[in-house]
């Protein structure tokens, strides 16, 4: 991922968090063909490995040997901005357009897994996870046992063995106060909730 140097996210806290809250990434790997397969898949980042699983009739599993390399692409909130915004418009007229996002890339080697019991933690840490925080929360015992063994085999299990991570803001750290402020609100003009959340991620970045 080609990261600038004032759009870095270097904190391996603040990386986990990125990824925790926005809970799923494109996995993606290239088939024997040579051509790259994408899924969108619920994910937990614990440790130095990240853990999915695929629709067992998803094709792409099929084409992953073991310990095959991988990205997992995590992406935030994203948002055009328009120059129009930038204070240093009515000074110069030297702006242009840009798109302003988050992204964080975990590259590594991937393992399937078809062991049920590998597949009944993976289903319970994945469920914990994204039930977290809520007031009535669903767990994987609360429905009937003969059921849950039916879902576990319409799945495979998938195990990214993180190799390095890239975390990436781009949030217009290049630009100006005046012209950060006039991005933040013209964002928040939009009526676009995406658009709102870019603003305050650029908000508090803001002295």
């Amino acid at each position: 991922m080609y990261v600038p140097r004032f759009n870095a996210v270097e904190d391996e806290t603040e990386l986990r968090a990125m990824v925790a809250e926005l809970g799923a990434g494109e996995l993606i790997t290239t088939g024997p063909d040579g051509y790259p397969s994408a899924t969108l898949l619920p994910v937990v980042w614990e440790g130095d490995r990240v853990i999915a699983h695929f629709a067992r009739a998803n094709p792409q599993w099929t084409t992953i040997e073991p310990d095959a390399p991988a990205l997992l692409v995590c992406s935030g909130a994203q948002a055009y901005v328009s120059p129009a915004w930038y204070a240093t418009k009515a000074e110069h007229g030297r702006v242009v357009p840009t798109w302003n996002y988050s992204s964080v890339h975990l590259t590594g080697r991937l393992r399937i897994h078809d062991d049920v019991a590998w597949l009944r933690g993976a289903v319970t840490t994945l469920t914990d996870h994204h039930e977290t925080g809520r007031d009535e929360r669903w767990h994987v015992t609360d429905a009937p046992a003969a059921y849950i063994d039916g879902q576990l085999r319409g799945i495979v299990g998938v195990e990214l063995v993180v190799e390095k991570v890239e975390g990436k803001a781009k949030l217009s750290q290049n630009r100006s106060e005046e012209d950060r402020r006039g991005v933040v609100a013209g964002l928040g003009s939009t009526g676009s909730p995406e658009d709102g959340v870019v603003a305050g991620q650029m908000r508090s970045g803001l002295t």
